[in-house]
């Protein structure tokens, strides 16, 4: 099946009994396609025929149609539409969605290739364990049976936070929302997923600017844009798609794409200006442009004054950067940035783009706050063709993070505190006494109780020392003893060797996915491992949430194949199991007694997401979009006529109020140039009145036909009666008001609506109108500040930009300057930063699983400078060792290119299957080992964590390169 090498490739027979059965006789060509569907796909399918396809008669042509079925790509976040052809029950073809304004037609290789994912021979076909050394197939009934029953010994014997849920950035909304629910019904906050180590210092960051932490405008905005800016981000590569829109502004615009990046990606090669820069220091290029543009008084001075906060503190700070203090820390000229500065000056309204490049770091909450304030500087936000367009990674990370599934909040970023808690009780119908109890406790230094409900739970970045760290030095009774990853790479997380040792001591690991993935072989463990195979999001329906907050809805392409259930009834399995089924699903319509209706899930969410406007989303409105995709316009994403006319494409979230309202979802965030009604917005006023006597609302400006025409705070009960608004409220929206908090419920925990929408009513937005904030007084930097990485190769800057203080959070120590202070930029000169192929897709176990993919790429490798390869004395395709300062260490392929810098080297992550040089082909299940297996860069990346979100710090550690 693949062409090039044996090395690392399946050597096992591909024969299937099914093909083995249709090899025997002549077959027409749908039975051929039928058998090929069931068992491998694609050509592969005519070697195991023997070539004995016969054509197929009339009859049986007429009495098998192909049903066309859109559903949504499972890879990336642009949320390309495809379009399944099925016959017969079975995926035999497929098309890109011509009508989507999202990809226009459009597909990269993985999506091209993503009907091999469902139909895909490497995947997990039944339940299984490993026991004495050995994978045993198993029934459904007796794997969740012995996997609930010792969870709840767990649970007995050390309490319900020594189990940790991990969820998946590739559930639907739905599964997302009954997941987070679950671990509330469990009792734990240790639960968490993808977005945690992709871009929560992106949502922190962003939220904590202006009120939402999402993408603010679209890829389709971008054919707006007069300039687009994109640091730490390779879209040509990890989101192939969204390049048609960048180009369309460069070449319809004449746009001028400046890309900033330690390495030449296939990005940088579209661009006008490529400014190279030293990994980690990315505050400090965006204090170089200001520089030049504080300088040169070419901010937007009056934007400034009424729609930002805290904007002459970063003067301040900006002023030390002059451009030989910005060369000597990044490596970029001055010459360089004052020639981009003024490009994003005279080339305005213009976006900025930024991918993991900017967020995997230690002070990755620094670097996108200093991307907003570059944008508010410029008075680039608000504005079409402007705003931070924050692209995502997976399908539905947005749609996992904004339903919660996450250690610090419940869904809709509502929190931990008592009153979230008793928000989404009154959501549930549920008794909060019941709910608190279900948690543990913990006794805090003051000598009271304190209940883990209310705590932040331990991050998926860092659960391997919930496993390993002494009980002592952790916020919780005791240590993590069972692990649930459900849908989740562990390759995409640092510190490799640390994770394998984690996974040994576990009582139990438990895996929940459509392919094996790393977890299944990373260890030694002989038992107490489950493998349960989860359908693919091809297998059932449900809503899912571009990057740039419009729901898309999936249908159903077939039914769940081998022995595989979808995530949705599985989770009803253990609720069933843990005895408190019928509370869970009090309010939710059932298929059965274990699956919930999918509809009646969104139904649910809808009733209590308002903090978002994930509550006008109705299936109905997301299923006439999808039919309906011809009528949107290709860059606003507004339907022209049709039966959603008006309206913008996937309802981009907020959608106020009730669907009844009709609310058309909000396009740009920040934009006034709209009444809220039809999509305006205004900067949230999340942070209070004023600080230190400073007005913190908008000074004599607000959206369009708004009846408040100044700044406002969030809208209460209290407000509308003190604007005589409250009249406008029904009977019904007032006793609903009166139910929760009287005089005192907000737009947030109001569940009918009503001041949502009344406030709309008057085309003011529920959450007021307030300045952006350029300063974060809750953050340990509340101005953006640069700070040396922990493994950093300058010792001579780290006495001027020390990192932080260990502290810690998140119940465990985090290490920041007790790391730093020793110097490994000796025996390990060279830095080392990772990202990704076009070919693969997150930790890769199920595009490494698809032959088309797998033929494309089958070797991991680690890019090196030529000047550096020459030093060591290696050559081009010779194998390496890449060791980090931590021990982990690699065996890899040499790429020798002046992609990366001098004392730089690069490595995807995206590969698995080898470890430290051993190949663990034979620890898979039988017939469930991915075609191309390596190295996962990984394994040498080292410790390093956000110090607000606990993001990993993946893109600048060090390294040494050896000859293998």
């Amino acid at each position: 099946m693949l062409r090039k090498k044996t090395n690392g490739v399946a050597r096992r027979p591909q024969r299937t009994s099914i093909l083995s059965d249709v090899a025997e006789k002549s077959v027409d060509r749908r039975a051929f396609l039928r058998g090929s569907g069931l068992a491998i796909g694609g050509l592969a399918a005519i070697s195991a025929t023997g070539g004995t396809v016969t054509q197929a008669s009339a009859a049986s042509a007429a009495s098998a149609a192909v049903e066309t079925i859109k559903s949504v790509c499972t890879h990336c976040s642009v949320g390309c539409t495809v379009v399944a052809e099925v016959q017969n029950g079975v995926w035999v073809g497929q098309e890109p969605g011509w009508d989507s304004p999202f990809n226009l037609g459009a597909h990269c290789a993985k999506g091209a290739s993503v009907r091999e994912h469902a139909h895909g021979e490497r995947r997990l076909k039944y339940p299984m364990k490993k026991e004495g050394g050995e994978w045993k197939r198993i029934s459904w009934e007796q794997a969740i049976n012995e996997i609930g029953d010792g969870m709840m010994n767990i649970r007995e014997e050390s309490g319900p936070d020594s189990v940790y849920w991990l969820g998946s950035a590739k559930h639907s909304n739905e599964q997302a929302y009954l997941f987070r629910k679950f671990a509330a019904y469990w009792g734990t906050n240790n639960v968490d997923h993808q977005a945690r180590i992709c871009h929560s210092t992106t949502v922190a960051g962003v939220a904590n600017t202006w009120g939402y932490g999402a993408m603010t405008n679209s890829y389709n905005d971008i054919h707006n844009s007069k300039a687009i800016f994109i640091i730490g981000g390779n879209p040509a590569e990890a989101h192939p798609v969204s390049l048609l829109h960048v180009l369309k502004a460069k070449e319809q615009n004449n746009a001028p794409l400046i890309v900033c990046d330690p390495r030449f990606t296939r990005t940088a090669a579209h661009a006008d200006e490529y400014v190279r820069f030293r990994p980690g220091t990315d505050v400090a290029l965006v204090w170089g442009i200001l520089y030049h543009i504080f300088e040169n008084g070419w901010e937007d001075k009056e934007f400034i004054r009424t729609r930002v906060w805290g904007m002459d503190q970063i003067r301040e700070e900006v002023a030390k950067w002059n451009p030989e203090e910005v060369e000597r820390v990044t490596g970029a000229p001055g010459s360089q940035l004052r020639r981009v500065a003024r490009t994003m000056v005279n080339n305005r309204p213009g976006t900025v783009i930024w991918c993991m490049g900017g967020t995997q770091h230690t002070n990755g909450n620094n670097n996108t706050r200093a991307y907003c304030i570059l944008q508010l500087a410029l008075g680039n936000m608000g504005t079409s063709g402007g705003g931070t367009n924050i692209f995502r990674g997976h399908d539905n990370v947005q749609g996992a993070t904004d339903l919660g599934v996450l250690s610090h909040t419940l869904p809709g970023y509502y929190g931990l505190s008592k009153g979230a808690w008793d928000h989404w009780a009154r959501v549930w119908e549920e008794d909060p006494e019941w709910l608190a109890g279900q948690f543990d406790k913990i006794t805090g230094a003051d000598g009271k109780d304190k209940s883990l409900q209310n705590l932040k739970g331990i991050p998926v970045s860092r659960w391997i020392d919930g496993v390993l760290e002494d009980e002592g030095n952790m916020d919780q009774p005791n240590k993590v003893r069972a692990m649930v990853l459900w849908g989740h790479a562990p390759n995409s997380q640092t510190r490799g060797p640390e994770m394998k040792t984690a996974m040994e001591k576990l009582d139990m690991l438990v895996v929940i996915d459509p392919y094996p993935t790393v977890s299944a072989v990373l260890h030694d463990r002989t038992d107490g491992v489950y493998l349960l195979p989860a359908a693919t999001q091809f297998e059932t329906r449900g809503s899912v949430t571009a990057s740039n907050r419009s729901f898309q809805w999936r249908d159903k392409v077939v039914d769940p194949l081998f022995e595989s259930k979808t995530d949705h009834e599985i989770i009803g399995l253990f609720a069933k199991k843990f005895g408190w089924s019928d509370r869970f699903f009090r309010n939710i319509e059932m298929e059965d007694d274990v699956t919930p209706n999918v509809e009646s899930v969104t139904r649910e969410f809808n009733r209590g997401l308002w903090t978002i406007g994930y509550t006008g989303q109705s299936p109905e409105r997301l299923k006439m979009h999808m039919a309906n995709q011809h009528t949107f316009d290709r860059t606003t994403l507004q339907a022209i006529g049709g039966p959603a006319d008006g309206d913008y494409y996937g309802l981009p979230w907020p959608c106020w109020g009730t669907a009844e309202m009709n609310h058309p979802g909000t396009p740009n965030l920040y934009d006034m140039s709209k009444p809220l009604s039809e999509g305006g917005l205004t900067f949230r006023a999340r942070f209070g009145v004023e600080r230190d006597g400073d007005n913190l609302l908008a000074e004599g400006v607000y959206s369009k036909n708004s009846e408040i025409q100044d700044g406002y705070p969030e809208f209460t009960m209290q407000m509308l009666m003190d604007l005589g608004w409250d009249s406008d409220l029904t009977d019904d929206e007032r006793a609903a008001i009166d139910a929760v908090a009287g005089p005192k419920t907000n737009w947030k925990t109001d569940l009918s609506g009503g001041i949502q929408r009344v406030a709309i009513k008057h085309e003011c937005a529920p959450f007021g109108n307030a300045k952006a904030r350029a300063v974060v007084w809750t953050f340990p930097d509340p101005v953006p500040l640069h700070r040396e990485p922990l493994y950093t190769p300058r010792r001579d800057l780290v006495a001027d930009y020390p990192t932080y203080e260990d502290r810690q959070d998140y119940r465990l120590p985090t290490l920041y300057a007790s790391i730093q202070k020793n110097d490994f930029s000796k025996e390990y000169p060279i830095v080392l930063t990772s990202g990704r192929l076009v070919e693969y897709e997150g930790g890769g176990e199920e595009s490494r699983s698809n032959p088309w993919l797998a033929e494309l790429q089958q070797d991991m490798f680690v890019e090196i400078n030529p000047r550096d390869a020459n030093n060591i004395g290696l050559r081009d395709g010779a194998q390496v060792w890449v060791e980090g300062p931590e021990g982990g260490k690699v065996k890899v392929m040499a790429m020798v290119t002046e992609r990366v810098g001098e004392g730089v080297a690069f490595m995807p992550f995206h590969f698995g299957g080898h470890f430290q040089g051993q190949d663990l082909r034979d620890k898979y299940p039988d017939g469930a080992d991915p075609y191309v297996l390596g190295e996962s860069s990984n394994t040498a990346q080292t410790y390093g964590y956000d110090s607000v979100t606990q993001m990993q710090e993946t893109k600048t550690t060090l390294c040494k390169i050896s000859a293998a």
